[in-house]
């Protein structure tokens, strides 16, 4: 592989990546060290939850941008950007092959597209916001994005409070839609110094991904999950409003634990929370035509990625 030249293997979750990414370190005739994109997996403490790689397979390869911050701690895509840029020059300086392998696609495109003019967050209108939604509920905010970035909204759920509150806060303080600025031309010399070839692993059937993410969060579960978020909570310091506690799967439990569901109820909004997730995940991996696309659904899927990987680490192409 050329210095110029980076592979990123992307796709929703349970599509299978962190065993075709460890494949491929196998298979390669030089060292590889995977880089992280995904913005669950920065934070410590938060290991059953976020299906983060175990100890035995960082060993065996390492793993960057895992375990940086704590949860009570925020992480942008303008941090990763920067933070993925420095690792990839220090892996391919070491003579190593750096791997990007995530499905947090908004990294991923601020990553490849550069960083848009976005204003930054501002504590009193979040506060407002938070206000609102608990006095109408969520539902109620999402129909008032609708009325002012209807594109916005339209990939949004009507209870994705974090997405949609900033949505919200970037129109209340720019006077601009989301949508309209996202569009809008990076700032010239935004360009990374290098190509990414994305590698996308999907679902041909949609099903077989669901029944992976029910039997994956089930497992999580009686991995001890709940007594996870348990120690979480004893802490003291983190709530629902931090974008840690947002994770997939984490304010469910934590709504349990609060007693607002059952058990039952948990697990039931946990899968649904995971599968409307991959639904986004494909949603942002459709609008990327350049991207090579690996049935996860296949017997041979982990197979077909490690040969596309070699294939660009030849040089061959696709």
């Amino acid at each position: 592989m050329s210095a110029q030249s980076i592979v990123c293997l992307l796709g929703p979750t349970a599509s299978g990546k962190t065993a075709a990414a460890l494949a491929f370190a196998a298979a390669s005739s030089r060292p590889v060290e995977i880089i992280s994109v995904d913005s669950a997996l920065v934070y410590r403490e938060m290991d059953i939850g976020t299906a983060k790689p175990s100890a035995e397979e960082r060993a065996a390869v390492p793993h960057h941008l895992i375990d940086i911050i704590d949860p009570a701690e925020s992480y942008s895509a303008a941090q990763f950007r920067a933070d993925a840029l420095r690792l990839a020059g220090e892996i391919i300086a070491r003579g190593h092959v750096p791997l990007l392998v995530g499905g947090t696609m908004l990294y991923y495109k601020a990553l490849t597209q550069g960083l848009n003019d976005l204003p930054t967050a501002d504590a009193d209108i979040r506060a407002a916001l938070d206000a609102d939604a608990a006095r109408e509920g969520w539902s109620a905010l999402h129909a008032r994005l609708a009325s002012v970035d209807p594109e916005t909204a339209a990939r949004l759920a009507p209870n994705d409070s974090q997405r949609i509150q900033r949505a919200l806060e970037i129109f209340m303080l720019s006077g601009q839609p989301m949508s309209a600025l996202l569009a809008a031309p990076r700032a010239s010399g935004d360009e990374a110094p290098y190509r990414f070839v994305p590698i996308a692993l999907e679902p041909s059937d949609r099903a077989v991904l669901h029944a992976r993410i029910a039997a994956r969060f089930d497992a999580m579960l009686a991995s001890g999950f709940i007594d996870e978020v348990k120690r979480l909570r004893a802490r003291g310091d983190l709530d629902l409003s931090m974008p840690s506690m947002r994770c997939v799967g984490y304010r469910q439990a934590w709504e349990y634990l609060d007693g607002a569901t059952g058990y039952g109820e948990m697990r039931d909004k946990g899968i649904f929370a995971t599968r409307q997730l991959c639904k986004r995940q494909l949603t942002w991996l459709r609008g990327m035509p350049e991207r090579v696309i690996v049935d996860c659904c296949a017997p041979d899927a982990t197979r077909r990625v490690v040969d596309l990987v070699l294939g660009a680490a030849r040089g061959s192409g696709f």
